[in-house]
């Protein structure tokens, strides 16, 4: 707020990409099939992005606006290669309760979720590294997992581990939103997963927890003596993208290594204080 009164944070723009545009193309690359979006009645807005707007492509087209036509074909999604189901969520009840409202359109086999407002960038997709080693792990579930700052524990699910190996964190807990001498770790888990189908059995029958809300984490958790649970260490950079301080992070990570856009930032350092790019920066190095 306020500029998320009338704009769907979702289609807040990095620079010129939308938030929920990132989150598709990491779909996309990871081979995803059928892309469900669980959305709000009053954020129109999102599908009308998504998918393919024919006749505003022809206008463009028949004024000579080739490069910006083809930009948007590029964007939306193709609905010969992908499913697209639009399902809505009219009460904000959590996260659990917004996957399971997904229950009734996923495919066979394990889901994967993305949080469009958790942007991970790098080399790769997170989901598709994800992907990749699902295959090799011997837990049904598997979460996008980093290490945060003691003092900002009480924001996300902590996992509590039991042994690491190469980039999977084994898990015996998750505890979401633990106070700092609560939580167990501070291993947190950000906005991608791979859940096992028996998901949906425990978020149907799962309780409200913390806000009042169904949580995914307090449902996967019911979970992990039978299926299992491990945190997945990804390669690339996350931005909290649900904060001020992590969109700003994110345009700057990505304008740095624009050619088009470098040199604004070059400008402004230049006229910056002495030793100040370091500083400006820091956030890039870790995380926002």
């Amino acid at each position: 707020m306020p500029a998320t009164k009338a704009t769907p944070k979702e289609l807040l723009p990095v620079i010129d990409t939308p938030l929920i545009q990132y989150a598709i193309e990491e779909a996309r690359d990871a081979g995803v099939e059928r892309m469900i979006f669980v959305s709000h009645p009053s954020k129109s807005a999102i599908e009308r992005h998504v998918r393919d707007d024919v006749g505003l492509r022809e206008m463009l087209r028949g004024r000579g606006k080739t490069g910006l036509e083809q930009r948007l074909k590029d964007a939306a999604i193709d609905e010969q290669r992908h499913d697209v189901v639009f399902v809505m969520q009219d009460e904000p009840l959590g996260l659990g309760h917004a996957v399971l409202l997904a229950h009734e359109h996923v495919l066979p086999g394990p889901v994967a979720v993305i949080l469009p407002d958790d942007l991970i960038l790098g080399g790769r997709g997170c989901l598709a590294e994800m992907i990749d080693a699902y295959a090799s792990c011997d837990s049904g579930h598997l979460v996008a997992a980093m290490d945060v700052d003691p003092e900002t524990v009480s924001s996300y699910g902590i996992l509590s581990p039991l042994t690491q190996e190469g980039a999977f964190v084994k898990s015996n807990a998750i505890v979401e939103k633990p106070s700092v001498d609560e939580a167990p770790s501070n291993s947190a888990v950000v906005g991608r997963y791979i859940l096992h189908p028996d998901i949906f059995d425990a978020l149907s029958t799962q309780e409200a927890g913390a806000g009042g809300e169904i949580q995914l984490t307090d449902a996967i958790a019911r979970g992990i003596a039978e299926i299992g649970l491990s945190g997945f260490r990804f390669s690339g950079i996350r931005f909290d993208c649900g904060s001020k301080r992590g969109m700003l992070a994110a345009a700057l990570h990505i304008a740095r290594r624009d050619p088009d856009l470098a040199p604004v930032l070059s400008e402004f350092l230049d006229s910056a204080e002495p030793g100040r790019s370091d500083r400006f920066f820091a956030a890039d190095k870790t995380v926002a």
